[in-house]
Parts: C-alpha cells; structure tokens; sequence
C-alpha cells in the first residue's frame, strides 16, 4: 500500500512538473492580446467615468431626437380630435431587448396621454409583453396624478400569429381611425402594412426599431422614425437616469475609439501598398491590436 502511494505521488508530481512546463512556456497571460485588454479597460473606464460624472450632478448632453419629442404633439393631436392613441411594441416577447426599449417608450407615451385625458390603446402579440405593458402604464397614470383614469382593459392580448395581428390591427385601425400610431419595437413583414393604413386614415405616425430591413418602411410611410440605435437611446433620453445617460456617453467614446482604430487600418492598408516596409506596421495592427 504504502508503495502504491508512493508511486501514485510521483506520476502526480510528474503530472505537476509538465503542467508547470506547459505554463511557463505559454504563460497565463497572452501578451499579444495586451492591446486588446486595453481597449476593453479604455471602455470600462469610460463607462464608469460619466456614471460617476451624472451621478455627481454633472450635465450630459444627449442629442435631442425628433421623434421623442413628437409624442406630446402626436398625443395632444388625438386629444383635440377625440381620438385614442395606437401603441404597438413589436411582435416578440418580453425577452427581446427591442421590445424592453419600446415599453419605455410606452411609459412616455401613458404618461402624457395621462396628462392630455387622452386613451391610448396597446394591443399586444404576447401575454407576458401584456402584463408587462399593463404595469407600465399604470405607473404612468400614477406619476401623472391620474390614477383614477387608467383602463386596464384598453391593454389586451390578440394572438401571437404574425400576420392575426397584424390583422387585427388593421382592421381596427380602419374603423376607430386612431388620431396618432406609435410603433416601437421588434418588426417585421407587418411593419409596411401597419405604416401604410396608419397612413391611408391620416394619423401621425412615430416609429422605431433596430431591424435594418424594416426601416425604409417606415421612413417611408411614418412622420417620424427612431432609427436603429436612436430607439435604444430613448431609453436615457426619457428616464434621464444617471446610470443610463452615463452609459450612453461611454459608450459613445468607446465608438470614437473603435472609428478612429478603422481609420488608422484603412491609412495602413493604403500606405502599405506603397511603402512595403509599413507591412510589419500593419500586421501588428490587425494581428494584434485589432486581433
């Protein structure tokens, strides 16, 4: 037993030496990806900077966007007509971040509504974007000093089939002929049906999502378009959040930094062609820098 012991302790030992070889050999830290590691601290540093900055009371200008402050006119347009107000985020669940951004635009929207005495209608496709949406504009209608006002029924399930909703949407776009249409959120092949009755019965019609493919869709056919990364800042330009309008400003940083590295590879790549001795230049940039 004891010599069992003894040589089970020597193949571990063994094991140990070549697992420390292999180590020292490699190293635990790839230093080729130290330029890397740096853009990432770079990025981090940035984001935790301006939270600290907003969170200090420091101003963070964020760029005004058209389609936000349209609400209160679009809402205040179905209140002078009598007209309810469409809100419709997206066809996915709850789960999809571009659903999450268009029911913090439903929260500015109830708000106001709430305000102006103005009904605003949210039809769903999911049951969990349901509850979710009846929870958010019940707190408006309590921020706004109305709770009396807020209608739970007028936030409803139809169906999680596409084109049933889309359907149904059209159709009761047709008949009630909603003074405003707000879209935010996850579309696809229904978002030019939507714009386009919108359209056909004379509403004002706001939009956003970050589906490239949809997008000229509604650019097309809606008076105002959130387009792609717009939408998701619509989420720190409306709660003015320190921790969001933070993020935001770092993230912008991080983007000038990544534009800047694109510039200085396309300056290589093309000095490269004339100055062949740049070519180790180059294969630093985009073999290690760039990884």
């Amino acid at each position: 037993m004891p010599c069992f012991s003894l040589t089970s302790l020597l193949l571990v030992a063994e094991e140990a030496a070549a697992a420390a070889e292999t180590v020292e050999s490699t190293g635990l830290l790839n230093m080729d990806r130290l330029p890397l590691l740096g853009v990432t601290v770079f990025f981090v540093v940035a984001v935790v900077f301006w939270i600290s900055v907003a969170r200090s009371g420091g101003e963070i200008k964020v760029r005004e966007i058209a389609g936000l402050k349209a609400i209160e006119e679009a809402v205040g347009r179905a209140t002078e007509m009598g007209r309810s107000v469409l809100f419709v985020p997206g066809i996915q669940d709850v789960s999809e971040i571009q659903t999450i951004a268009g029911i913090t635009v439903l929260s500015k929207v109830a708000k106001t509504a709430a305000e102006y005495d103005a009904k605003v209608e949210v039809p769903v496709a999911r049951t969990l974007v349901m509850v979710t949406a009846r929870e958010t504009v019940q707190e408006a209608f309590l921020a706004a000093g109305r709770p009396d006002a807020y209608n739970e029924d007028l936030i409803y399930y139809v169906t999680d089939e596409q084109f049933g909703y889309v359907a149904y949407l059209s159709g009761m776009m047709v008949r009630e002929k909603p003074a405003a249409c707000i879209y935010m959120g996850c579309f696809y092949a229904e978002s030019l049906i939507l714009a386009e009755t919108g359209n056909s019965i004379g509403a004002i019609q706001v939009a956003g999502t970050a589906m490239p493919a949809q997008l000229p869709f509604f650019v097309a056919a809606c008076d105002y378009t959130l387009i792609g990364e717009e939408f998701y800042a619509a989420s720190a330009y409306l709660s003015e959040s320190p921790a969001e309008l933070g993020s935001l400003k770092g993230q912008d940083l991080a983007k000038v930094l990544a534009f800047g590295l694109i510039g200085l590879g396309a300056l290589l790549a093309t000095a490269t062609q004339f100055v062949p001795s740049l070519q180790g230049a180059f294969d630093f940039f985009t073999g290690t820098l760039l990884g």
